[in-house]
């Protein structure tokens, strides 16, 4: 995958109020082009030899595989979970309209 593909970052967060708060910084920064705050989800998942269930709130954010290293460290830096989930998964593709549009908010980052 070259620099220039995108990439859509998956996340989940305790609740929609932090789900925001990341997606702003993320935005703002300009490491993400877009973040869509989902519906709140059951996750069932093992932690501490417990069988864990809560309620949680999807996000995915939209962004270049250049930025995504980035994206990650601040994603993890910000979140608020011990091992927050971070899964990225190429766009292999799409209008291209809106690529460009991504590529173009996020590459400007790189160049302020």
């Amino acid at each position: 995958m070259d620099s220039e593909s995108l990439v859509l970052v998956h996340t989940s967060c305790s609740d929609r109020a932090h789900a925001e708060r990341l997606a702003r910084d993320l935005v703002e920064s300009r490491l993400a082009a877009c973040a869509s705050i989902g519906a709140q989800v059951t996750s069932i998942y093992p932690w501490e030899g417990r069988i864990e269930r809560e309620q949680e709130v999807t996000l995915t954010l939209k962004t270049t595989a250049a930025a995504f290293s980035d994206l990650r460290r601040r994603l993890i830096e910000r979140h608020g979970y011990e091992v927050p989930e971070v899964l990225a998964t190429p766009v292999i593709d799409g209008n291209h309209e809106y690529i460009n549009w991504v590529r173009e908010w996020v590459t400007a980052g790189k160049q302020e």
